[in-house]
């Protein structure tokens, strides 16, 4: 008896997250019926199904019926309350678009309540640090008024904020939540269903019979199959829980160090989120925000990725020379056999039609649905047992309206602070200070940014993360002269960052028990695994020809940071773990590490000399060599 709330609980939830994902499809084919109505049930479908799905009696120990029943109540409670305050907007749908309307204090009182469920969900689903950080926008938004000019506004009564936060279509129900449930969304279930389908097994497969001739064996395979799944999934955790789950033990196994192991699996299924082509539905939303084809924007963000993971691929290397790890016996090596081969089918048929219909000059909404009943047809066609058991593609596509609902309940969360920064000019003010920071020093106004989109991205999910973040500092970038396109990548790329950033680095946290190793150890690990990354973002925006598709693009220059880039990679990841075929001295690492940052230096400087460039890998080159002859002549 005392049971079966919950239980009912989780078959609302459940039907929420069906209705949700089909409704996805159906968007995704036949575009939005209604931008008022949409929107609301959205959001109150995505709402509701996270109250019941994470209910507060999921918390309380058991044998405290009393407290059971009062948490039960207190989420009947908030479902009650968000239903009314969705029934007000509702009702006030068709005044929206005249703005002849006036509310009481009752609509008012509502909508506090609206937003207050919507921010315990918040709380439920990501923890504190969204919460936090959309709480302190709405005091600011109420209480600025208080505060010294210089950081102050004028302040703003609870009507004046409710009207722009709930009522309005430049808060909760704003343009990024459309572009969530118009565009977004059909990819978020296309991807949890490419999970479910028995795809990702197969990928893994094929990265370790790729990589087993490698030293760096297990590792490099991790690196592989972490961006291929990591590509299409939406969160860096559920990637390394994914694919962790298999690759850090047997990472360990190979004689890794456990907090090597974890930062390896993170690093990668972090640096997955920024690999083309699905980079966790963030292409899409960045694609609509830029006014871009996402084409152009995969093609931008290739090269980048592929750096980052270059990086990762050379460490891992070194960690396994230096560790004495051998690559793999032959008779160990994993083999690509027919059934594989058939099986990688199931992820490579929908990616080719994602390309093939977004080439063929259709929607990305439109490729979406194509891609989902790819899935649909290949996963029958291919996996016998979903062929015995369709109920799983019925869980599966459940399992993607919840994460579609995660997904939604976060942007809506960030409207409110998105109306804030429309009704006090924050905004306008964070970006001119930053702007002017910029006139003198560029690089130190990148750096701010930088540190700010560390600091709003920790503990949030890839998309949400980059919505809040671009919001926040996308002003102030433009304010620097800067290509849009950079301006996106460069917040996008520090959001997924903050994943390994300690202190909260999700990632890491959620690698570390996986690997039994401590978190701190694990965290420093993985920064010095993907240092580049947090490189790669300054050079692309300080040299756009990186990105390949801008305007700006030049081919001499877009070869010396190619060159530069590799310099680095080689150079410091050879200083920082002081190996190179044979341990190196304190003096070679510090010989190495002016090498490697020389070029980048002279990039983030505006001195982008081809000579020093060119010197650097020279100097790389010869210290390299006759690193290699004095190893020779040691071994006699």
């Amino acid at each position: 008896m005392i049971a079966l709330p919950t239980r009912i609980f989780g078959y609302v939830a459940a039907a929420l997250g069906l209705a949700l994902a089909v409704n996805a499809i159906i968007v995704a084919y036949v575009g939005v019926y209604d931008i008022a109505y949409t929107r609301a049930l959205i959001v109150y479908a995505s709402v509701v199904s996270v109250l019941l799905g994470c209910p507060l009696a999921a918390a309380v120990p058991e044998g405290r019926k009393f407290l059971l029943m009062l948490a039960w109540l207190a989420d009947i409670a908030a479902v009650a309350a968000f239903t009314i305050a969705i029934w007000y907007f509702v009702s006030a749908a068709d005044e929206l678009s005249t703005m002849l309307v006036s509310y009481g204090d009752t609509d008012i009182f509502v909508a506090f309540l609206g937003v207050c469920v919507l921010l315990e969900a918040t709380r439920r689903l990501f923890g504190l640090p969204l919460f936090i950080f959309v709480i302190v926008s709405f005091l600011y938004g109420l209480f600025g008024g208080y505060l010294p000019s210089a950081i102050g506004h004028s302040g703003f009564s609870l009507a004046v904020t409710m009207e722009m936060v709930w009522y309005g279509f430049q808060g909760v129900y704003g343009t990024p939540l459309s572009i969530v449930i118009q565009v977004v969304l059909i990819f978020v279930v296309f991807g949890v269903m490419l999970e479910g389908t028995g795809a990702s097994n197969a990928l893994i497969k094929i990265a370790f019979a790729l990589t087993g001739r490698t030293r760096g064996g297990v590792g490099h395979a991790a690196i592989v199959s972490s961006a291929l799944f990591g590509s299409m999934s939406g969160s860096v955790v559920a990637n390394v829980v994914g694919t962790g789950a298999f690759t850090i033990p047997m990472i360990i196994r190979r004689g890794f160090k456990p907090a090597s192991a974890g930062a390896i699996e993170a690093a990668a299924s972090t640096g997955g989120q920024i690999m083309p082509p699905v980079m966790g539905a963030a292409a899409f939303l960045m694609a609509d925000l830029i006014g871009m084809s996402y084409l152009m924007i995969c093609l931008a963000a290739l090269l980048p990725a592929l750096f980052y993971y270059g990086a990762l691929f050379v460490a891992v290397s070194l960690e396994a020379g230096k560790a004495g790890i051998q690559p793999i016996p032959p008779e160990q090596r994993e083999r690509i056999d027919r059934k594989t081969m058939l099986d990688s089918l199931m992820f490579v048929i929908p990616i080719a039609v994602i390309i093939a219909v977004l080439v063929a000059g259709r929607s990305p909404a439109m490729a979406g649905f194509c891609a989902v009943i790819a899935v649909l047809v290949t996963a029958l066609a291919l996996n016998p047992d979903l062929r015995r058991n369709p109920m799983r593609i019925l869980d599966t596509v459940v399992k993607g309206g919840a994460a579609g609902a995660s997904i939604v309940v976060a942007v809506a969360a960030i409207g409110i602070i998105l109306g804030t920064l429309n009704l006090t000019g924050i905004g306008l003010s964070f970006a001119s200070t930053v702007a002017a920071l910029g006139e003198n020093n560029l690089l130190l106004a990148l750096l701010l940014t930088a540190a700010t989109c560390l600091i709003l991205g920790m503990g949030m999910p890839t998309l949400p993360a980059y919505l809040v973040i671009v919001l926040v500092m996308g002003r102030s970038l433009r304010e620097l002269g800067i290509e849009p396109l950079a301006i996106h990548l460069f917040v996008f790329y520090f959001g997924v960052l903050s994943a390994i950033t300690p202190p909260v680095a999700v990632a890491v946290f959620a690698a570390a028990p996986i690997a039994n190793s401590h978190p701190v150890a694990t965290a420093i690990a993985a920064l010095r695994l993907a240092f580049i990354g947090f490189v790669i973002p300054f050079i692309f925006v300080i040299e756009p020809s990186l990105l390949l598709v801008l305007d700006s693009f030049d081919l001499g220059q877009f070869v010396i940071a190619i060159l530069a880039l590799s310099v680095a990679i080689l150079a410091l990841s050879t200083a920082f773990y002081a190996y190179d075929g044979a341990a190196l001295s304190p003096l070679h690492c510090v010989f190495r590490g002016i090498i490697g940052l020389a070029p980048l230096a002279a990039l983030l400087s505006n001195r982008f000399e081809v000579e020093v460039v060119v010197g650097c890998a020279v100097l790389l080159g010869l210290s390299m060599l006759i690193r290699q002859r004095q190893r020779r002549f040691a071994l006699g």
